[in-house]
């Protein structure tokens, strides 16, 4: 199931790099244009925040609009417990291990960037940008934007009884799946990891 998500999960990056599309983690990359002096702290900072706050709206609403319209049913209603499980175990994390998985998830994202937007073809942005994703994606790391959907995915599914006691039945304890511990224990830790890794590569 693991390989399957990265498989899928990938192709994410590459209509991000065919559309010109804004990712914040793959913008960390505009730290090159700051160190070449063709960009300023302000703007690249400006950026940063805007493309946040854009991807973090639409992957919410992605989230909402899910559960509302029923899209966890798949499989007996397994796709809700799945995405609860999941949005659990990156609210337990610890500040330490959500910073530094999200270090190492950013480093593979942009390096996919990198390798992706080099290329001279479409397939070869393709295949530029397919491996490192996939690898963080089977790594477990962490990734900041991916989160913005998975966690509030979870937690909107969680509130609805019939998601909620499925998860429960499931053995899923759901204590941790908070909005603080979205925020605390996940996305402002990875955040940070995802500025040091991509800024960092």
């Amino acid at each position: 199931a693991k390989l399957i998500n990265a498989f899928i999960f990938a192709f994410g990056l590459i209509v991000i790099i065919y559309t010109g599309a804004e990712l914040f983690t793959g913008n960390c990359l505009i730290a090159i244009s700051l160190l070449e002096k063709r960009v300023t702290a302000l703007s690249m900072l400006r950026n940063l925040v805007i493309v946040y706050l854009g991807n973090f709206a639409g992957c919410a609403l992605v989230a909402w609009c899910c559960v509302v319209t029923e899209r966890f049913d798949l499989a007996g209603g397994a796709l809700a417990v799945s995405t609860i499980r999941t949005a659990v175990a990156k609210c337990s994390l610890s500040f330490s291990d959500a910073f530094i998985l999200g270090i190492f998830c950013n480093a593979l994202v942009c390096l996919g960037v990198v390798c992706g937007v080099t290329a001279k073809s479409a397939a070869g942005k393709a295949v530029g940008a397919y491996l490192p994703v996939c690898i963080f994606v089977i790594c477990g790391f962490e990734h900041s934007i991916a989160n913005m959907y998975y966690i509030p995915a979870g937690l909107f599914a969680n509130a609805l009884p019939v998601y909620g006691e499925a998860a429960a039945k499931a053995g899923v304890d759901t204590a941790a799946l908070t909005w603080a511990n979205f925020a605390v224990n996940n996305l402002i830790p990875v955040t940070l990891g995802n500025i040091v890794g991509g800024a960092g590569l």
